[in-house]
């Protein structure tokens, strides 16, 4: 069973239909929303699943903002926080995979890339944290990761982060989608922001199982792979 329709939930489409599992990808995906009725909604609808498929292995996609000091204390992360305090506390078994930034085929414009984007194409002059830095991850790769962690019941009862092993400073993303699109981008500099400490040990063994090559191209063949210049 797959919660959601979003673009995590899209990845896990072949789960819909198998037995055991309850892939839960709905819920509040905005890291700066700090609507109150969707947190709870979100929170209401993750403990009935939970009542209502006992025994089922339950993932749960978190946050790895939880490791970034200039959002700790965000709505967002407080609530992610709360769902999986409830998940452990409710649910047997369990697997709550923290994320980072997955970037795909998505209409959501609050994703990093899609903001930035969004804002460069159409000339529109945006706010730029001059000390922050932000992880990202082709979805493909996030599948692959943690399709093998539910398949081999990896990490059971755990939280466990997919993420790439390095950060990318936001002036580096900016600079890297305009060098991709050859257009300048109209935008402020700010001293804010932060980075996430984001430890990766537990699933390197994975990345190069599947040839997963996080080098100082990645970001870019991501733009190439889902961003067309057209």
């Amino acid at each position: 069973m797959v919660i959601g329709n979003g673009m995590i939930a899209k990845a896990f489409e072949s789960y819909r239909d198998k037995e055991g599992f309850i892939i839960f990808a709905s819920g509040v995906s905005d890291s700066t929303s700090a609507d109150t009725a969707a947190f709870e909604r979100e929170i209401k609808l993750v403990y009935n699943t939970i009542i209502n498929n006992s025994g089922k292995l339950f993932a749960y996609f978190s946050t790895c903002s939880i490791y970034d000091s200039s959002m700790q204390h965000s709505a967002y992360v407080h609530h992610k926080i709360k769902v999986e305090n409830l998940i452990i506390k409710h649910c047997s078994p369990f697997i709550i995979f923290r994320l980072t930034n997955p970037i795909g085929n998505t209409r959501n414009t609050h994703t990093v890339v899609n903001y930035f984007i969004n804002h460069i194409v159409e000339n529109s002059k945006f706010i730029v944290w001059n000390n922050a830095s932000r992880n990202i991850i082709d979805i493909d790769d996030m599948y692959l990761i943690c399709n093998e962690i539910l398949q081999e019941k990896l990490f059971i009862n755990s939280i466990v982060n997919i993420a790439n092993p390095q950060n990318y400073p936001v002036t580096f993303i900016v600079e890297t989608i305009e060098n991709y699109f050859n257009i300048r981008a109209n935008y402020g500099l700010v001293d804010k922001g932060g980075s996430p400490v984001i430890d990766t040990t537990a699933v390197k063994p994975l990345f190069t199982k599947f040839n997963i090559n996080f080098d100082e191209h990645y970001l870019h063949k991501l733009l190439q792979k889902y961003f067309s210049k057209q």
